[in-house]
């Protein structure tokens, strides 16, 4: 190898290694949180920060509606993953946090087919000085449509945890359904979760 080529090879090399060690990933900067718990912001989706707990298996979207999905494993017993899904509708749009409440109570019913009352599932806590609604319900899972709705046959024994936090681009709602043993098993995940939720 003549002293030349071996000097050239030597700066291809330290080039390699200062991009290495410059800091930065992949998901860095980016608007939603990967599945390792990197939060990130960007020019088209500016006003929420959040950490995705450990475990939780980022998804590519499976509409257009939503603007993050993350897959939490089953639990021993279950047969199917629970499903966290995240929309942003913009300023004024997407509905009041009653509304929304309603909806999602209403897609629940009990074992005997009877609504399921609202009352005692809905909290509120403040989260880096924003108000988060927690909205906490289970029963049958009852077939329905929409954008923020699954559709399919009724499934018993499910269990919904959701969250809604107003930003300046409108409020953001964050829905986990799935069943209840597995809801159970990511119940703190979630709540950790919604403690680093952060916006503008």
């Amino acid at each position: 190898m003549s002293r030349r080529l071996g000097f050239g090879l030597i700066l291809f090399l330290l080039a390699a290694v200062g991009a290495c060690s410059s800091g930065k990933t992949q998901d860095e900067g980016r608007p939603l949180a990967n599945a390792g718990g990197t939060a990130g912001t960007s020019a088209d989706q500016p006003s929420i920060q959040f950490t995705a707990p450990a475990g939780w298996v980022k998804e590519t979207p499976s509409s257009s509606m939503r603007k993050g999905q993350y897959r939490l494993p089953h639990a021993e017993g279950d047969a199917e993953d629970a499903e966290l899904t995240v929309f942003n509708f913009g300023p004024g749009q997407g509905g009041s946090v009653d509304s929304n409440i309603d909806r999602w109570v209403g897609q629940f019913a009990n074992s005997d087919g009877s609504p399921i009352d609202k009352e005692g599932k809905v909290n509120e806590k403040i989260v880096n000085g924003k108000t988060v609604t927690i909205v906490d319900v289970s029963g049958t899972f009852i077939t329905s449509m929409g954008p923020m709705m699954a559709s399919g046959p009724p499934k018993p024994n499910y269990r919904m945890l959701a969250a809604i936090i107003d930003s300046s681009q409108g409020p953001w709602f964050f829905k986990l359904t799935g069943p209840e043993k597995t809801i159970e098993k990511w119940e703190s995940s979630f709540d950790e979760f919604t403690e680093t939720l952060r916006v503008q």
